[in-house]
């Protein structure tokens, strides 16, 4: 285009400043990267987290459940009774609460029927609660609405007529079957309970072979679906295998090879051929698996835990959580991720 084409020359434009500085703001925004207005800047949220420390000064935790729901853990406590929750910032509130929890040992999440189940027993780490009557005699199973922590029900156990033969009890541990039966382990007496969706208490299963005399017997119990009970036996590391139908039939485990489980406390079925268990005197979390339904164990893994007296374990997805209550005067709980 040649001058020509002008018919003079034009006073060149002046923009009012505002507009001058509106418009180099925008264009040094568009060379920013990420600064969409429909992009939120936040902190990345760390899902199942390596360990969760929780400051809850002598609480001594036994139990640990995982809530997928809710997004919570649940745990016991022997020092005071209750049932509490644990969030993954270490947010700890109450869930529930009876006069009669003195000590709350295992804990079961049946979620299907929004149930907690709870082994409640003494053995006199409890000072506010326990007495003479009930020392070493208190078996029960406590159960709340896992919504708002309302008691459903409390049943004796140690009281039953089959029971009353054994002069020391102590309820520990909880399976639930797939029709809402519960099995409760007696560690000081050589009895399996079960407890109907009704509340209907019996001796399920007693034998000499449970007997651990004054040491701790039955521990751990988790329910296969095949149809049958995984029990451990603390004091001598024995896996037992008892059928839900014909519970007389029970036999011991065959450890194939020779591994020694003695301490056997929590157990968790990751997958029907995969048990875990933590032995609490052997600070280790064992990762055992069969191949001809329960006949035979053998070892996969181990997780050494360090002395923190490890006690319960939970699945959370893929993941399984132990607990680390440490003592019963210790400042705080920690659950940690099972890395084999």
């Amino acid at each position: 285009m040649s001058r020509s084409a002008f018919s003079g020359r034009r006073r060149p434009v002046r923009l009012p400043r505002f507009v001058v500085l509106a418009a180099l703001a925008a264009g040094l925004l568009g060379t920013l990267p990420g600064c969409s207005k429909d992009e939120d800047i936040t902190t990345p949220t760390v899902t199942n987290p390596d360990r969760i420390s929780v400051p809850q000064a002598a609480l001594h935790p036994e139990g640990v459940q995982y809530d997928d729901a809710n997004k919570r853990f649940i745990v016991s406590s022997r020092t005071k009774g209750v049932i509490s929750t644990v969030k993954d910032d270490s947010t700890f509130a109450q869930l529930a609460d009876d006069s009669r929890l003195i000590s709350t040992i295992g804990v079961n999440l049946d979620a299907g029927r929004n149930r907690v189940l709870v082994a409640v027993s003494d053995n006199g780490v409890n000072p506010a609660r326990t007495t003479a009557a009930t020392l070493r005699k208190r078996a029960a199973l406590a159960i709340f609405n896992n919504t708002s922590g309302a008691l459903l029900n409390y049943v004796d156990l140690g009281g039953l007529p089959a029971a009353a033969t054994y002069p020391n009890h102590f309820a520990n541990d909880i399976a639930v079957d797939k029709d809402g039966n519960a099995y409760v382990t007696d560690s000081n007496a050589p009895i399996i309970y079960k407890v109907d969706p009704q509340g209907v208490a019996s001796v399920f299963l007693t034998s000499p072979q449970f007997d651990a005399g004054t040491a701790f017997g039955l521990n751990g119990i988790v329910y296969h679906p095949d149809g049958y009970l995984i029990v451990a036996k603390a004091n001598t590391g024995t896996l037992y295998k008892v059928p839900i139908a014909t519970p007389a039939s029970f036999t011991a485990v065959t450890n194939a090879a020779g591994l020694s489980l003695t301490g056997a406390d929590g157990l968790l079925l990751t997958d029907p051929q995969t048990l875990l268990l933590v032995s609490g005197s052997q600070s280790t979390v064992y990762r055992l698996s069969s191949t001809d339904a329960w006949a035979n164990v053998r070892s996969t893994g181990t997780f050494a835990t360090g002395a923190v007296s490890p006690t319960t374990i939970t699945k959370r997805g893929s993941d399984a959580y132990v607990l680390y209550p440490y003592t019963a005067t210790s400042p705080r709980f920690k659950i940690v991720k099972v890395r084999f």
